[in-house]
């Protein structure tokens, strides 16, 4: 069965860090771009980050470059989003997609245009 579960969210406090795991089972990753995209209450979904397959390229929305890390070990079968400095506004579920081979980007951000599969999400909550 092909299954992508994230894990690492939680309650931060502004400025602080968590880690986000994205594990793929059924499946490798080894030949997929993975996206990590986020939705807060009432608001549209946002890609927040892309790494390709093939060259290994990395992408990051404006509002979280220089904040936000994405890399994959293959060999674990895993994606992850180091999240640093994270603001109020940074707070939503987060999901990884994967796609073949390269991100689609608009804007620095990945697109969900040809994401096949999808994670149910973790929380991600940044508040004093």
């Amino acid at each position: 069965q092909v299954q992508l579960v994230e894990s690492g969210g939680g309650l931060v406090q502004p400025g602080g860090s968590l880690r986000l795991s994205c594990a793929a089972s059924g499946f490798t990753l080894d030949y997929y771009a993975i996206g990590w995209f986020r939705q807060a209450p009432g608001k549209e979904r946002e890609g927040v980050s892309c790494i390709s397959s093939s060259d290994g390229n990395t992408y990051y929305a404006g509002s979280v470059k220089g904040r936000f890390t994405i890399s994959r070990d293959n060999a674990k079968n895993t994606v992850y989003l180091q999240m640093n400095s994270l603001k109020p506004e940074d707070t939503a579920v987060y999901y990884c997609a994967a796609r073949p081979a390269i991100c689609t980007i608009v804007a620095g951000g990945p697109t969900t245009y040809g994401m096949d599969y999808w994670g149910k999400g973790t929380l991600v909550t940044v508040s004093s």
